[in-house]
């Protein structure tokens, strides 16, 4: 085995690089999560400013286009030739139907928009992968390796002569 191997690594060489490799992936873990739940967020704001805009819509456009719509709505139906027509209130009510007609296929949009955020998989992927990991980690088992007399007596007497480390309390 060579030292690209891990063959001549000592214990604290594979410790530390199992640990920065654990931390990498926890990492990757983290911002692949951030990723998917920006895009979750990204949608649903898209679709919140979607039925805001049809309520702006709604609101602002009803004196204006109520009235015109009323007005036309009389004069289509022949209420300014002397023929009748139509009474103006029903012409407003129609007139208004419309408005909230548009209110309600911009809602309908935002709806959909939701409803794609709401079913998009990134949550459940993200815990699922969480759980895999976990699980992997959790099964992993230390590779058997066969330790002869020599190496389990230099490994005895580095811990017995390991010194405590001192450490502040900041």
């Amino acid at each position: 085995m060579s030292a690209a191997d891990g063959g001549d690594r000592s214990l604290g060489q594979l410790v530390a690089s199992a640990t920065s490799e654990m931390s990498a992936l926890i990492h990757d873990e983290i911002a692949l999560a951030k990723a998917q739940l920006s895009r979750d967020v990204k949608r649903v704001s898209l679709g919140s400013l979607i039925i805001g805009a049809g309520a702006v819509v709604l609101i602002f456009s009803l004196p204006m286009l109520s009235f015109a719509l009323a007005y036309g709505f009389n004069s289509w139906t022949g209420g300014f030739n002397g023929q009748g027509g139509w009474n103006l209130a029903w012409c407003f009510l129609l007139s208004f139907t419309v408005s909230a007609i548009l209110f309600g296929l911009l809602a309908f949009v935002g709806v959909i928009l939701f409803k794609k955020a709401k079913k998009d998989e990134g949550r459940k992927e993200i815990a699922a992968s969480a759980k895999e990991t976990a699980s992997v980690l959790g099964n992993v088992k230390p590779h058997p390796r066969a330790v002869d007399a020599a190496a389990r007596g230099e490994l005895t007497r580095a811990i017995e002569d390991a010194k405590p480390v001192a450490r502040s309390s900041s």
